[in-house]
């Protein structure tokens, strides 16, 4: 009798010499199981395969990884962020490569970055995601060094292969007015709120009307929760602008931001959303992520130096800086401001 066995994936390949032939592996991604389908050798491969995957061999580094996504550290993480962690964690652990067999005793051995970073490039055909499996592998590294497991320490600075210049990536006020035009009210509203406080979309889309009391913003940043359990609090003072905005929505929900059922937005359903919006706006080189930037950039032209504009984004004095030295190479309003007082002083 054929036994059916869960989750096995079949591959067809045609060899070199022409030969068509078959390989199954216990599940995508997994181990090639060996001997014929529903033979003694076949079955004992595959449940060999799954043993490996529920109790890992301690001395393998699939060990880490294992206790990785078992521990706090990794249930702490947004949904979302656990989701596209998984993606990264499937390619570590993906048996043609290797990288998750590999034995711990070899993260002592300096020589392994190399084998890091070859099992990366490997991944270059899709720049962004090679170097986000990266970052995932180190952070898994960091975890079993901060326990004591390895003493490997990834190193400080890599040359990453995905590279994107957004400088010149404003919302200029025709870009937003193209946007209002077409877009639906609650995408309006999602623009002016990360427009006046400059901050991410992630947290936007949770903001709850409790965090609004009339003249400020109050909320916890979710992206800084790796650095600080509770997330950096922010305030932020708000304009006449955004107050009219928010008081215009009506509160069908306990989050400010809703969709046009007035329930609270699905990230990929917002995502969606705002794609089909900038397309219809003729607007194809600017994403919701450039509103922060831009943001940025229309605090320091109203005359906010880079530490005022820290307390409202809830960024680093440094990392603002550096955005303007990005952003402000741009635009037009500081220079102008810069000439007019030197000629002022020249007078």
């Amino acid at each position: 009798m054929l036994v059916r066995l869960k989750g096995v994936h079949t591959v067809a390949r045609r060899l070199a010499s022409g030969e068509q032939v078959t390989y199954h592996y216990a599940w995508r991604g997994g181990p090639r199981l060996t001997g014929d389908p529903g033979s003694p050798e076949f079955l004992r491969s595959y449940e060999q395969a799954h043993q490996n995957q529920r109790t890992p061999d301690p001395s393998k580094f699939r060990s880490v990884i294992s206790s990785y996504k078992s521990s706090q550290a990794f249930k702490r993480l947004r949904e979302r962020t656990r989701v596209d962690y998984l993606k990264q964690i499937a390619r570590i652990e993906d048996e043609k490569k290797g990288l998750a067999d590999l034995p711990l005793a070899a993260l002592e051995d300096p020589r392994v970055t190399k084998v890091f970073l070859d099992w990366r490039d490997s991944l270059a055909s899709s720049p962004r995601q090679a170097d986000y499996a990266w970052t995932v592998l180190m952070r898994i590294i960091s975890w079993g060094r901060e326990r004591g497991i390895t003493t490997y320490r990834p190193p400080e600075r890599i040359e990453r292969l995905y590279r994107a210049d957004r400088s010149d990536k404003i919302w200029t006020e025709e870009h937003i007015a193209a946007f209002m035009g077409v877009a639906p009210e609650p995408l309006q509203w999602a623009l002016v709120l990360a427009l006046e406080t400059g901050q991410r979309q992630g947290d936007l889309l949770v903001l709850p009307w409790s965090a609004y009391d009339g003249e400020w913003i109050r909320l916890r940043q979710s992206k800084t929760r790796r650095y600080n359990r509770e997330g950096r609090e922010v305030n932020i003072p708000v304009t006449r602008r955004l107050r009219g905005v928010l008081e215009a929505i009506p509160r069908t929900s306990p989050i400010i931001l809703t969709n046009n059922r007035r329930h609270p937005w699905l990230p990929n359903a917002f995502r969606k959303a705002w794609g089909t919006a900038t397309r219809k706006a003729g607007i194809e080189d600017r994403t919701f992520h450039d509103l922060r930037g831009t943001a940025v950039t229309r605090l320091s032209e109203a005359g906010c130096t880079p530490q005022e504009i820290a307390t409202i984004t809830g960024q680093s004095v440094r990392y603002v800086s550096a955005i303007l030295d990005k952003y402000l190479a741009r635009t037009d309003k500081i220079a102008v401001a810069a000439i007019a007082k030197l000629e002022r002083n020249a007078k």
